[in-house]
């Protein structure tokens, strides 16, 4: 079996070719989000499963492409989908993409998803800057060998989420008048959404928003030395005592009514980075 450094170079090789420009910015985006990279400039795509060693994600609203293109004056690569350990992929797999993503040349990683919100003063539809997170999944993507040339043994998540790309989308939503609530993003395998109990629990442990994504992709790209921002999508309300059923198709609904405000607040941080 090829190891994983092997594998990120044949993947990155493969890319360049039909791709020959560095991305400075990567942007990851989350279930109903990925109207963003209708946006971006000389536009240039490529399908997942075109792509030597890089997994298909299987999931509802997202498309599964890499788009190559620009958002002003700044280079970027987006992920129109992701992949996430419930689908039964391997954590390796599940971060591959942000591995490569490093490799082609990147130095930031945004990062969106879909989340439901634990804080009473958030609501359905609000934007939440994430300023931290718990991984609570019960698996770590970093667990066995080491590269060193991928990322230190023991990397510090201090500033798991750039405190000055925080600052500047706080400052960006304020112009815009785009509301953004600031939080704890709490990560959990799902697929199931949570229980009372577990939404009580995960409030009392300073969450404010939880999903099923996020947390093995940052934990990755802070290995690999990538800066990130981090921002999710208030689509369902977790309050144990006013809990109402969910399902994934109204979750879809409102990321898509939140999308035009979460593409302008992506867009204008990335052209102002």
């Amino acid at each position: 079996m090829k190891d994983l450094k092997s594998k990120i170079n044949e993947t990155a090789q493969f890319i360049r070719k039909e791709f020959r420009e560095t991305p400075e910015i990567a942007i990851i985006l989350g279930t109903g989000l990925g109207n963003l990279t209708g946006k971006i400039k000389e536009r240039k795509a490529i399908e997942y499963s075109s792509i030597p060693n890089f997994p298909v994600s299987t999931v509802v609203g997202h498309k599964g492409e890499l788009v190559f293109g620009k958002i002003g004056n700044k280079k970027v690569v987006a992920l129109e989908g992701r992949f996430h350990y419930y689908e039964g992929y391997s954590l390796e797999e599940v971060t591959y993409a942000v591995r490569v993503v490093k490799a082609l040349g990147a130095k930031i990683l945004i990062v969106s998803n879909a989340s439901g919100g634990m804080n009473p003063l958030f609501k359905r539809g609000d934007l939440m800057a994430i300023a931290d997170h718990i991984n609570f999944m019960g698996v770590h993507p970093l667990i066995g060998p080491n590269d060193e040339t991928l990322g230190p043994r023991f990397p510090d998540m201090c500033d798991a989420y750039d405190p000055e790309l925080i600052e500047l989308a706080e400052k960006i939503a304020l112009e815009e008048n785009i509301k953004l609530q600031k939080g704890v993003y709490i990560g959990v395998t799902g697929p199931t959404l949570e229980t009372r109990a577990e939404y009580r629990l995960f409030r009392t442990m300073g969450a404010d928003a939880v999903g099923m994504s996020t947390v093995p992709e940052v934990i990755v790209a802070r290995h690999a030395g990538l800066r990130v921002f981090g921002v999710s999508v208030i689509t369902d309300m977790g309050l144990p005592d006013a809990l109402k059923p969910c399902n994934i198709e109204e979750i879809i609904k409102i990321a898509n009514e939140a999308e035009p405000k979460l593409t302008k607040l992506i867009y204008t941080l990335v052209e102002r980075i």
